[in-house]
């Protein structure tokens, strides 16, 4: 079986690799530092177990623990050093819990222990997996419904947000994202007055593929288009038509810590309309707006997509978001948007 080993201290993570892999159906494919990194890496890898620290920066492991337990349906043992992580660790969808010893004491006792629940939990993911089918990360409840992502289009909107550098962050992914994109789009960008039209009249020139807009009180969002929150002006949803399209509001609402438009109004908008059926991209930006938004719509069962370090003009939102435990994944802005046609159905 597959073990991935997450853990901030590369001591721990070598004292686990060394004594795990003594063991002949034992196989470490990776071995991570923070949540985040676990996250990507149970995309990646698929691992059947997964043995997690608690205490790591950017994200911890029980943040990551709820993304990956619920999401990806991959068991997570939790290893701490303080017994009251253990219901915490159950709160967050571990398999189970493990105590670590001192340092000096990772000796066959901890192992015989460790390694039963291994077991049990890769025992029981093979049991589920009968009667499961596994697809893009996600799991279906049957084989028959596998592609169920192109064929009903589970993800029914696409929200992005984004501060500093959005707007080229923004176009690089819109423009590899194809043409007859089936969703409608909300995008809300800090701006400043008097700019929002310009900077939609640039999208539409960069962008052949959508018609981006500013948008407009009471209009209906359809599939292939962007719609753009003007400067000033918080973008929202009023209600969502039978068909799925939503209507749009442009709210004068107070701003959210001296912002409007805000990331976070339009994804907590988003979120309490669509829930599962909601796809968030959050790109560069400085500060928090958009991290409270994000954690709402994983929270009610939709997914995450946020910008990594490695190509963000200013990592503050993005961070922000990880910090919350509002990011399902993690990528750089070049893997984003097939990614995004992935879990649409449109590989």
């Amino acid at each position: 079986m597959n073990i991935l080993i997450v853990d901030d201290s590369a001591i721990i993570r070598a004292i686990l690799e060394q004594n795990l892999s003594v063991e002949n159906d034992f196989t470490i494919i990776d071995s991570v530092s923070t949540g985040r990194k676990a996250i990507n890496s149970a995309q990646k890898n698929e691992p059947d177990v997964i043995l997690s620290d608690v205490d790591m920066p950017e994200m911890n492991g029980l943040e990551s623990t709820k993304i990956i337990s619920s999401k990806l349906k991959i068991p997570v043992i939790i290893l701490s050093d303080k017994e009251t992580d253990r219901q915490k660790a159950k709160a967050a969808g571990a398999v189970d819990f493990e105590l670590k010893p001192k340092l000096d004491s990772y000796k066959k006792p901890f192992f015989d222990s460790l390694n039963a629940k291994i077991r049990k939990a890769y025992s029981s993911k093979a049991q589920k997996s009968k009667t499961v089918k596994k697809f893009f990360g996600f799991h279906n409840s049957t084989p028959e419904v596998s592609n169920v992502s192109a064929a009903e289009n589970v993800f029914k909107i696409l929200c992005i947000g984004a501060s500093t550098g959005g707007p080229t962050a923004v176009a690089d992914v819109l423009s590899h994202l194809g043409n007859n994109f089936p969703l409608p789009i909300l995008y809300s960008q800090h701006i400043e007055i008097g700019t929002d039209g310009k900077m939609a009249e640039w999208f539409s020139e960069t962008c052949k593929n959508f018609e981006i807009r500013l948008a407009h009180d009471g209009e209906e969002a359809i599939p292939g288009r962007v719609y753009m929150a003007p400067a000033d002006t918080h973008l929202v949803i009023d209600f969502v038509k039978p068909n799925g399209h939503p209507i749009i509001k442009i709210s004068d609402d107070p701003p959210w810590r001296f912002l409007r438009p805000s990331v976070n109004v339009m994804f907590n908008s988003i979120a309490s309309f669509y829930k599962k059926n909601c796809l968030a991209i959050l790109l560069t930006g400085m500060g928090r707006d958009g991290a409270e938004g994000c954690k709402n719509i994983v929270n009610a069962g939709g997914h995450t997509i946020v910008e990594d370090e490695s190509t963000c003009a200013v990592f503050g939102m993005p961070k922000a978001a990880i910090e919350e435990g509002g990011a399902t994944e993690v990528l750089p802005r070049n893997e984003i948007p097939s990614r995004i046609l992935k879990l649409i159905g449109r590989e």
